[in-house]
């Protein structure tokens, strides 16, 4: 199915470009989120009047993307969660507590979403997490993980 994005978009395209993506693609998330339009003739032309206006707003959200990074950058967040006496923790750290954590510290909004740990947090230490901001906007932050009590 051929849509047209409104918006760029990681790994699929930019604002404007007609793309062929499968059908349930298209219709879940693309069209779904307001992200693309299908390729018709009224809507192809009505994408090249706004394109200018969309381009626009792309780049106020990474002006806002590059705020965040640069608050957030390097920085290192700490948690406190419950573990073993091998130090492997109950359960493990997902992306929403890091969210939390992050409009806790530094009352900056960063979705769930947007957090891709380099691998999953399920111990004691320190881990490295990439926070994707915009698709041109990447911040990376360190996840100390220390240890609240052990429980035997």
């Amino acid at each position: 199915m051929k849509v047209i994005l409104l918006e760029n978009l990681k790994k699929i395209g930019s604002i404007g470009e007609i793309i062929e993506v499968k059908r349930g693609f298209a219709r879940n998330f693309l069209i779904a989120n307001k992200k693309a339009l299908y390729a018709s003739k009224e809507n192809i032309s009505k994408v090249d009047k706004i394109k200018i206006e969309l381009s626009k707003k792309d780049n106020e959200k990474k002006q806002e993307a590059k705020k965040i990074s640069e608050k957030i950058h390097k920085k290192e967040y700490k948690i406190k969660k419950l573990c073993t006496e091998n130090n492997e923790l109950y359960g493990s750290v997902k992306p929403t507590e890091i969210s939390k954590l992050i409009k806790e510290i530094n009352n900056q909004e960063v979705k769930p979403s947007m957090i891709q740990p380099v691998k999953d947090i399920k111990s004691i230490g320190k881990f490295k997490v990439k926070i994707s901001l915009h698709p041109e906007v990447d911040a990376e932050i360190m996840i100390n993980v220390i240890s609240s009590d052990t429980i035997q």
